[in-house]
């Protein structure tokens, strides 16, 4: 495999940025007999270490775990994506994770800054998303990258072909005009018709 290229993907390590973003979740009693807890992603740790569901504040009935780190990247190509969630009312990071039988609820795969990713995992219906508000440190960070490497597209605007409009075909229309070479007629009715 040629230096730079990652299983058929090539990306431009100069449009390339990663940062360990350790994931928040958040176990609550449930609302409903048939589910003992609630899970809900509730915050994001930039440039935390390892996880591995430690306990990061216990109350009387709800506790905040360290679920996972993963690592948070941003592409250069993906800027449009991103800067349509940086202009959102509220900015967010999106937590992809996944039911798991085990020791604990679920597999945190990853997180991601763009909300056309997050849409992906969502509509296949495998995985849960959450969305988690970016800490301001974070959003300026996803902000500065934007700004470095997004390219505005230029609007184009298709021509159209130049076809003369004023040319008529006989026989295609209104079904309910008669015509001589009307499409829609049999054609034992047109030789009836010129008989008469």
């Amino acid at each position: 495999m040629p230096k730079g290229d990652s299983g058929g993907v090539i990306h431009n390590p100069e449009k390339y940025q990663t940062l360990p973003l350790g994931i928040v979740l958040r176990r609550a009693p449930g609302v409903t007999r048939w589910a003992k807890w609630s899970w809900k992603a509730i915050g994001v740790l930039p440039g935390a270490g390892d996880g591995d569901w430690r306990i990061l504040r216990e109350d009387a009935d709800q506790t905040d775990f360290h679920a996972a780190t993963v690592t948070l990247e941003l592409h250069g190509a993906e800027t449009d994506a991103y800067l349509h969630g940086l202009n959102a009312q509220v900015p967010c990071i999106y937590v992809v994770m996944r039911e798991c039988d085990g020791p604990h609820p679920f597999d945190v795969v990853l997180a991601t800054a763009s909300p056309y990713e997050a849409q992906d995992y969502s509509d296949s219906g495998e995985e849960i998303v959450e969305k988690v508000a970016m800490p301001a440190g974070l959003e300026r960070w996803v902000q500065d990258f934007v700004d470095v490497h997004h390219v505005e597209e230029v609007f184009k605007k298709r021509r159209r072909d130049k076809k003369d409009v004023t040319l008529r075909e006989d026989g295609i229309g209104d079904a309910r005009i008669k015509q001589v070479a009307d499409v829609y007629r049999s054609p034992s009715a047109a030789r009836k018709e010129r008989l008469q």
